[in-house]
């Protein structure tokens, strides 16, 4: 197979790749190689392009050299129309890798008459294949070449001579044609004949406006056949497949911090999942873009690489605003870890804002994501379709394992446990921001709602700006419920004085008691002494009983002895 061809997987289909950003993937790796592809759409749609990247990005990418015929703009003005997309088409012409044909068709010049063919133009273009050994061609557009000729009959059987003509040269060939009234081309023919139908549409709604793609038709392949954005921008055409077909996301177990340590505590004291979706939502003024702000802060300082999509305020003001909270992001975007994209999203459509957070992305090639609000796209767009492109986005940002943070608004009256842009079921973790009125007062109190795979707190914490950062506390929770701010600080002294009289009390009952004891211990001690005193007497009067004892019975043998009395008296007298 030759350098640049690719084979589809079901039927081994010979392909040739266009070269062109995401459009090969939608098409299973490139157009029908040899045969033609129809590229049809109104004026201003991209049709002039994408044929010219196509034969471009052939000669610079895939050694394919090609041939762009072209019956409305001359070589000319075609080199100055897409050098602003760093096309050389002069130096590529040079170099023999493509040749630029200019062919004039006037229609006051063209009658119909006898039987009217295209063998003029085969001539011609067999030599400019010939003459560079060309493998793929353009013919832009092909309404031109027909424009004189009414006969539908003869028509079809041109069209068709000179799709077979291209087949039979075994060329890769793109024609363009205009978008007809009912029929995606003016002829309503060239679709029939061709190979692939490529439909390209430039739409406005609601003064926003879209280019999109649809692969119509592809003869012996299989390809999305959905609508695809694409954008036009300074390096060319951009396709974005926008529907995931498998959910096969790579997971981690590797948990990386928040930037609050007690949030982190709350979730086993390790964090979010690498690799996760996280959803911040809330009132305004609860804090949303600076727990964002804090998530990246830890991010940078891993010495990881971060991208702020930021849709409400400018970079400039994020940063002023975070370092009055002790969070200071401006040296991680002087040292290249830290890059804003700030845009109103009225700008574009949201087709144009995920290409572009995509472009950004595949560039940049950042460990963490985040965006702030995702609310504000509902303005470009209705709920279904702000849902679809962020599914989309959280997506593309799983699959590189990229670990992101959105915010989204919850108005004021709608219940706290629902998303405006209805992305809650995405989002892997889910922490609601809420602010709690009491006592003439409101304070921030944060709780997690959800996080997929970990075991996480369940309670409230009051949430403190500080100018060291964000500070999570304990609420105080009672009888009278849920207390914060100065309701909990008064609440809080009130127990500390109850406390107080509480240990008061108790010092004084010990000092009673230990005098007490101190009163038992002496009387235990004067007990102990008469004791002593009484076994002492008793113990003297018992020596003085056996000393008795002892004289007795010295004496009375004394008195035996005297007597004279016999040995058995004697015995008797010593008992």
């Amino acid at each position: 197979m030759a350098k640049g061809k690719v084979k589809s997987r079901s039927i081994c289909l010979a392909k040739t790749p266009t070269g062109i950003q995401g459009f090969d993937e939608i098409i299973g790796g490139g157009l029908p190689e040899g045969r033609p592809t129809l590229v049809c759409g109104a004026a201003g749609s991209g049709k002039t392009l994408f044929a010219m990247e196509f034969i471009v990005r052939g000669a610079t990418q895939y050694n394919e050299p090609g041939v762009f015929m072209s019956f409305e703009e001359t070589a000319e003005e075609l080199s100055k129309n897409v050098a602003s997309l760093g096309y050389d088409l002069k130096q590529l012409s040079a170099s023999k890798r493509l040749l630029l044909d200019y062919v004039r068709v006037e229609r006051s010049e063209i009658e119909e008459t006898g039987e009217y063919d295209l063998e003029g133009l085969f001539i011609r273009l067999g030599h400019a294949i010939n003459s560079i050994g060309a493998k793929r061609v353009v013919l832009d557009t092909i309404e031109s070449l027909f424009s004189g000729l009414p006969n539908p009959l003869i028509l079809r059987a041109e069209l068709r001579r000179l799709f077979q003509w291209l087949k039979d040269k075994g060329m890769t060939t793109i024609i363009t044609g205009e978008k007809g009234e009912n029929t995606f081309t003016r002829q309503g023919l060239e679709e029939y004949v061709s190979d692939c139908v490529i439909f390209l549409d430039h739409r406005v709604s609601d003064q926003l406006s879209t280019r999109r793609l649809r692969v119509v038709k592809y003869r012996g392949s299989s390809h999305g056949t959905n609508e695809y954005p694409f954008l036009i921008e300074e390096r060319g055409i951009s396709v974005l497949p926008i529907t995931s077909l498998a959910l096969k996301h790579p997971v981690t177990t590797r948990r990386i911090s928040s930037g609050i340590q007690r949030l982190d505590t709350m979730f086993e004291g390790k964090g979010y999942f690498r690799g996760g979706s996280i959803l911040l939502s809330g009132t305004a003024g609860t804090g949303k873009t600076s727990v964002l702000a804090s998530f990246v802060d830890a991010a940078c300082r891993r010495r990881e690489r971060c991208i702020f999509f930021a849709f409400e305020e400018s970079e400039a003001q994020i940063i002023r605003n975070m370092q009055s909270i002790g969070i200071d992001l401006e040296p991680w975007v002087r040292k290249g870890l830290l890059r804003f994209y700030a845009e109103r999203p009225s700008v574009y459509g949201l087709e144009t804002h995920l290409m572009t957070m995509h472009r950004a992305t595949n560039e940049f090639k950042p460990s963490v994501v985040v965006v702030d609000p995702i609310t504000n796209f509902i303005h470009s767009g209705n709920s279904l379709d702000v849902k679809s492109m962020l599914t989309r986005l959280v997506d593309f940002l799983k699959m590189n394992q990229i670990t992101t943070m959105f915010t989204t608004l919850t108005s004021a009256g709608n219940a706290l446990e629902q998303s405006e842009a209805d992305i809650s079921s995405l989002a892997d973790t889910w922490i609601l921001l809420r602010s709690i009125e009491s006592g003439g007062e409101r304070n921030r109190g944060l709780y997690i709602l959800k996080s997929r795979g970990m075991d996480h707190s369940n309670q409230i914490r009051e949430f403190l700006f500080t100018d060291k950062g964000i500070n999570l506390l304990d609420v105080y929770v009672g009888p009278a419920g849920v207390l914060t701010g100065s309701a909990r600080l008064v609440q809080e002294t009130h127990e500390k004085e109850i406390e107080l009289a509480h240990l008061q009390e108790i010092a004084l009952r010990k000092i009673n008691i230990e005098s007490q004891l101190k009163v038992l211990e002496a009387k235990i001690a004067a007990l102990h002494a008469e004791f002593e005193a009484g076994s002492a007497e008793i113990k003297n009067i018992s020596e003085q009983e056996r000393e008795r004892q002892k004289l007795l019975a010295r004496e009375q043998k004394a008195m035996v002895q005297m007597r004279k009395a016999d040995k058995k008296s004697i015995k008797r007298a010593m008992k």
